[in-house]
């Protein structure tokens, strides 16, 4: 078995589900002939035909319609909006329409539909490439907000989001597309939404993060180890619904926290997760929780992108200044 990237092991999942399912198909800006901007579709057309991987005109607003309109239908449409920054036409059919079908409908109508979407900083982009705006979805009844962290989750979470009778918003973090390879069985075999993974155990502090954070939590896990603190860390993977049990149950071992995301930190979901354990988790905590996260501004570009990021320095810091203050 070959060891594949995240951005391989997408193009893995959406071959394997459109291969053993019909009513799925694939939409978006160059996914067809270019296969894509990062290539994740990439082979796909050639494979299946112009009928289910279908190159569109240059508009966010007709990809989004469309999509509604395929998983109406009957179809399991999987569209790509190229960039994190292109999302924001999609918004009222996303949270006007696909949202709200299972409700308005009684669960009549349902809409089973993904889209894909490159997430995030970290690789020199011009404006509207880099944006972390995950927090915005979350706020919304009716999405999963969904965004793996390796390999392995990226094939997993894909085909279980393709699978999923509603609508899926499946963030994929750019900067990681291929940074490193992992084994990953083309068996079809889906990881369950809505539950975080623990990556590393710990009983002195709970790391909680998504996405390409993940690296450096797991990096700055290593970093405290050899300074006698022992962190667990937590891969959140889907954001709404939150398994926020699997949490508790961490911060309920080790005491203290420290949510770690590239959003800026104003109504960035890690804000969500702290509230969380303000209310129910106030008397395992034996130090205030922190938050280590992008600043206040848009991402700045090229050579201030990084320090806009969380690095594993900061993250071990804010891991320190828990165990200082309990």
């Amino acid at each position: 078995m070959a060891a594949i990237t995240l951005i391989e092991a997408v193009t893995q999942a959406l071959a394997y589900e459109m291969a053993n399912d019909g009513a799925v198909l694939v939409l978006g800006e160059d996914v067809g002939v270019n296969g894509g901007v990062f290539r994740a579709t990439a082979g796909l057309q050639q494979r299946f035909g112009d009928q289910r991987v279908i190159d569109t005109p240059l508009d966010e607003t007709t990809i989004a319609g469309l999509t509604v309109g395929l998983s109406l239908q009957g179809m399991k449409p999987v569209a790509e909006a190229q960039f994190d920054g292109f999302v924001y036409p999609m918004l009222d059919q996303l949270i006007c329409h696909a949202a709200r079908m299972r409700n308005r409908t009684r669960g009549r109508l349902t809409c089973p539909l993904v889209l894909r979407v490159p997430w995030g900083g970290g690789i020199r982009a011009p404006e509207h490439h880099s944006e972390a705006n995950e927090a915005m979805f979350t706020n919304v009844p009716g999405l999963r907000v969904v965004l793996p962290s390796s390999p392995q989750r990226a094939y997993g979470l894909l085909l279980a989001a393709i699978r999923d009778p509603d609508p899926v918003i499946f963030f994929e973090p750019k900067r990681i597309y291929r940074q490193y390879k992992e084994e990953v069985p083309d068996d079809g075999e889906a990881l369950p939404l809505d539950v975080c993974y623990v990556l590393r155990d710990g009983i002195d502090v709970t790391l909680v993060t998504w996405g390409a954070q993940v690296k450096e939590c797991l990096e700055a896990a290593e970093k405290l180890e050899s300074d006698g603190i022992s962190a667990e860390v937590i891969d959140v993977a889907t954001l709404r619904p939150l398994d926020f049990a699997t949490i508790a149950e961490s911060v309920a071992r080790t005491g203290r926290c420290v949510i770690v995301h590239e959003a800026p930190r104003t109504g960035g979901f890690g804000a969500e997760i702290a509230a969380r354990l303000a209310e129910q988790s106030m008397f395992d905590l034996v130090a205030p929780v922190e938050r280590v996260t992008g600043w206040d501004t848009h991402i700045p570009l090229f050579r201030l992108e990084m320090k806009y990021l969380p690095s594993v320095e900061r993250i071990c810091a804010a891991a320190r200044r828990t165990m200082e203050r309990s």
